[in-house]
């Protein structure tokens, strides 16, 4: 039985935020130190509940209240250590959504895209170019080093579940992370010995690049079955704005006219009796969330379906 001093080794709570807002029509996240870390500080015993705890430091290291919220998911693993104590850190992680934008100035929280992290997410214009002129062959040598067939086996169905074109699913961007940490692809997976070469897209501090992966396929899954974007539009406006929406956070263009007809099944939104002209063109009719939606279909649900191009 191991010594008493060892199953009682201190645990720390952390809490991370990953706030999601669209800014110029680009997902971004609040971040911290230019881009390299989450919102995040350690929970308080003075605070009534996760959440509350969780709240009081985002506002208290941006400046920037949060919106809605929910708990994305608990990160515990063993590596997990503080590097001057010690101590285990169990890391509570939350996903929010918001309207509203905070001016970024030196190391002050700043707004940065997510496909600044993960570029090989953003298909809105086809395939991206870092998958075929460097992901794919990169991972393909780490396949062949396998001296085992079955290992090789086993990376090569990774490999094709995860990022082939023809089947490429928008909700894995954290098991695509993973392989490519576990290939040694990305800089965190080098601990204190750097990764050479590493692929396009910026690292971030500790295990933060994997909470924002999480948080992201959180997001694109959710888009699908309950209306939460609404939470990132404004309070008016038009369809193709919505539609841009949807195509920013999934990372996929979207075939217009079943959009539209997949949004006017749902009965999620309604004229306002207003249009806009900054679309350039003809003038469009701006539309308003039925907030009442989510009393209606408390029950069922209330869908988003994410309709790809043809």
């Amino acid at each position: 039985m191991p010594p008493a001093a060892n199953r009682s080794r201190p645990i720390a709570i952390e809490l991370n935020a990953v706030l999601v807002a669209l800014i110029d029509e680009e997902p971004q996240v609040l971040t911290l130190e230019e881009g390299a870390l989450l919102p995040s500080g350690p929970f308080e015993g003075d605070h009534p509940t996760l959440q509350t705890g969780l709240r009081a430091w985002v506002e208290r290291q941006t400046h920037h209240p949060l919106g809605y919220v929910e708990q994305l998911y608990t990160f515990a693993d063993r590596s997990r250590a503080a590097a001057t104590s010690g101590r285990r850190i169990v890391s509570i992680s939350y996903l929010g959504l918001t309207r509203e934008r905070v001016t970024a100035a030196g190391h002050e929280p700043g707004w940065q895209s997510w496909y600044r992290y993960f570029p090989w997410e953003d298909w809105r214009g086809g395939p991206p170019a870092p998958l075929a002129r460097q992901l794919m062959p990169r991972l393909r040598r780490w396949i062949d080093t396998a001296s085992d067939p079955a290992v090789r086996r086993s990376r090569r169905q990774r490999m094709d579940i995860n990022f082939a074109e023809a089947s490429w699913n928008e909700d894995l961007v954290l098991q695509r992370y993973e392989l490519l940490y576990e290939a040694g692809l990305v800089p965190e997976a080098g601990g204190r010995r750097p990764v050479t070469d590493p692929l396009p897209g910026a690292p971030m501090h500790y295990d933060h690049r994997r909470i924002l992966a999480t948080g992201i396929a959180r997001l694109r899954a959710k888009i699908k079955y309950r209306p939460v974007v609404f939470e990132l539009m404004p309070p008016d406006f038009t369809l193709g704005q919505l539609q841009l929406a949807v195509e920013a956070l999934a990372g996929r263009p979207l075939h217009k006219q079943n959009f539209r007809r997949l949004i006017d099944q749902q009965g999620l939104v309604e004229e306002t009796g207003a249009v806009s002209a900054a679309t350039g063109g003809r003038p469009a009719k701006l539309y308003r969330f039925r907030r009442e939606i989510l009393l209606e279909r408390a029950v069922a649900g209330s869908k988003l379906p994410l309709s790809r191009s043809s």
